[in-house]
């Protein structure tokens, strides 16, 4: 049984940082692509960021350059290191699984329809 548990959220000023984490269990997260969506309230899900199997990430253009995602494959864990927040990164976090290949094109990891294991999300509220 597959399950990803997200942890670290919380509320902080803007400005401030956050670290979430996806533990996984059921699976080897290095086996597969780790994903990082967000959804905020009366928005849509909004891809953040995804480490590849290989190792390397790519991330959402609004988070470029504040949020970065690294994985822990001793632990199977994945984190989403978020910088800089703004109020408009508050959101449901989401932590999700994807079987994709090493040759997957970029546009793959920001579908969410191609993550088959998702997480039950953790709140981030970033206040003014």
């Amino acid at each position: 049984q597959v399950q990803l548990v997200e942890s670290g959220g919380g509320l902080v000023q803007a400005g401030g940082s956050l670290r979430l984490s996806c533990a996984a269990s059921g699976l080897t997260v290095s086996n597969f692509a780790m994903g990082w969506f967000r959804q905020a309230p009366g928005k849509e899900r909004e891809f953040v960021g995804a480490v590849r199997r290989s190792g390397t990430t790519l991330y959402g253009e609004p988070v470029k350059g504040r949020f970065s995602i690294s994985r822990d494959v001793a632990r199977n864990t994945v984190h989403l290191q978020m910088n800089s927040l703004q109020p408009d990164d508050t959101a449901d976090y989401y932590c999700a699984a994807a079987p994709l290949s090493y040759y997957a094109i970029a546009s793959f990891y920001a579908d969410a329809g191609q993550y088959h294991y998702w997480g039950q999300g953790t709140q981030v509220t970033v206040s003014s």
